[in-house]
């Protein structure tokens, strides 16, 4: 005579062995899709109905729940598919872009400038509109060489130049300087943010997205760019 097979199965059981299986032996290495997963858990489900005591069969709100579950499991890994695809396409676009400023000038958010020939570049972002925009040279002593005064701007970032001369009426050496920058509306201040100018001589790819190579100011993420000139 035929005997059944006594199970005790709960709905945990499916998923119990469901993870078994994807820990052990080199089978791991071959399950970690999302068509697989559900394969894995469909094999062990219909293992389970065909093995299940007919005296206390698996409960039909478990295994629909499992189902679900499951199906949100292998919905989240075709998402992040999805994303990953996207960020890759995302990163090669960037790429491309940042390939194009290669020999261009670049505002980035830094203190120095560095007067050649006789000229100086610097940059400024103002938080919002400002009736005065004023910059001070300093030389690497700390010491004022010239103050300036922008006139009016609107906000966002844009560009100045320095002629190398000083308060005194002299020209300055060629080198490096820094400046800081103060803006004013009426008689409030207006949030102003140095930027420096750097020349783009390649660019990097890496972990964190591309990064362009600054001749003599280093690396700056893309993204960091306020300004192409």
């Amino acid at each position: 005579m035929a005997t059944v097979q006594s199970t005790n199965n709960s709905s945990s059981d499916v998923f119990a062995a469901l993870n078994a299986s994807k820990t052990g032996g080199n089978n791991a290495a071959s399950t970690s899709t999302s068509e697989a997963v559900q394969d894995r858990f469909l094999k062990l489900l219909v293992t389970q109905l065909k093995n299940q005591d007919p005296l206390n069969p698996l409960d039909n709100a478990a295994v629909t729940t499992q189902m679900s579950q499951i199906n949100t499991v292998t919905g989240i890994e075709r998402l992040n598919a999805t994303l990953a695809s996207l960020l890759g396409s995302y990163q090669d676009s960037e790429a491309m872009q940042a390939a194009g400023l290669i020999g261009k000038n670049v505002l980035v958010s830094g203190s120095t400038l560095s007067l050649s020939g006789g000229t100086a570049y610097g940059g400024v972002n103002l938080g919002a509109p400002a009736d005065n925009v004023t910059v001070t040279i300093l030389d690497a002593a700390g010491r004022v060489v010239q103050s300036q005064s922008l006139g009016a701007r609107a906000a966002g970032s844009f560009s100045f130049a320095w002629d190398g001369k000083t308060d005194a009426g002299g020209s300055a050496a060629p080198g490096n300087y820094r400046f800081t920058v103060s803006a004013v509306r009426g008689t409030d201040k207006v949030a102003a943010d140095t930027l420096q100018v750097g020349t783009v001589s390649a660019l990097v790819r890496g972990a964190d997205g591309v990064q362009l190579d600054l001749a003599g100011l280093g690396r700056v993420a893309f993204n960091k760019v306020q300004q192409i000139l």
